[in-house]
């Protein structure tokens, strides 16, 4: 059985498509996850105008989106994901966030939608939307055979760790969090034991942490520790930084692989069968 997971945005902070971003790519977060004939979708950065071209070539027409958090560069290529607006279409979208918030999830969405920051609003999507909150740190089960468990991270206004479940395999994202340094996230890594791929954000180096420290982000390093100690099997570094060039990054991909040769850099059209 098909258990696949596809790249369609791997930036952080901000879209960046300029010649220097060409080799990984500038979109921001967006993760297809195909677990035998379901789809699910992680995050809504601009890489998801893209999958929605995809969605409509490949006939596309339920699917799960699970969000980690409401910031923009997560959730601000949701006015353009064009299967929203067919009402021949369904979309469950779920965060972990907001159960608290009068609106929750559906008045995140609303909100980046509504004038004067956007000219069309969030009922002009027709298709058939279901919106539900959840408490960071859930199990559920969105088919009898496909098994969701959930962790809060630890960043600014919140977001969720992901860990799908099917057929024997799994995955874990893990964007955005930020590391103690010194310690290690017990709840991550109760979420990434054992696993089969681990997304992690690794937006900064180790040195440029050191004045990043609050900002709700980790590194490759703190990544590769958390996957070593909980016995997964291999590690995608995500979140990149804007000014990460593809030449920085070629760098920090050798440096990241000499010290543990189960890490890789995410990038824009990778695909990653797990099955």
């Amino acid at each position: 059985m098909a258990f696949d997971v596809r790249f369609w945005g791997v930036r952080g902070s901000i879209a960046c498509p300029s010649t220097q971003h060409i080799k990984y790519g500038g979109n921001t977060s967006c993760i297809e996850v195909i677990v035998g004939d379901r789809t699910f979708v992680l995050d809504a950065g601009t890489g998801i105008r893209d999958l929605g071209q995809e969605f409509l070539n490949r006939n596309v027409r339920d699917a799960h989106l699970l969000l980690t958090h409401t910031h923009w560069d997560h959730i601000n290529g949701f006015p353009f994901f064009t299967p929203a607006y067919d009402p021949s279409r369904s979309i469950h979208i779920m965060a972990g966030h907001l159960h608290s918030r009068d609106g929750g999830i559906y008045g995140a969405l609303s909100a980046q939608m509504d004038s004067p920051m956007f000219p069309v609003p969030l009922e002009a999507m027709q298709a058939k939307m279901r919106f539900d909150d959840f408490e960071a740190g859930d199990s559920f089960n969105l088919y009898p055979d496909v098994k969701v468990k959930t962790a809060a991270l630890n960043h600014p206004n919140g977001a969720t760790g992901y860990r799908i479940e099917f057929d024997g395999k799994s995955m874990c994202y893990i964007t955005d969090t930020e590391h103690v340094e010194g310690e290690m996230d017990q709840k991550i890594l109760n979420l990434i034991e054992g696993t089969d791929l681990v997304i992690y954000d690794s937006m900064y180096t180790e040195e440029e942490y050191k004045t990043k420290v609050g900002w709700g982000h980790s590194t490759w390093n703190e990544g590769v520790k958390l996957c070593r100690a909980a016995n997964v099997k291999q590690m995608a570094i995500f979140h990149h930084e804007p000014s990460h060039v593809d030449d920085f990054m070629d760098k920090l991909e050798a440096e990241a692989h000499k010290t543990w040769k189960n890490t890789f850099v995410a990038r824009e059209g990778m695909v990653i069968n797990l099955d």
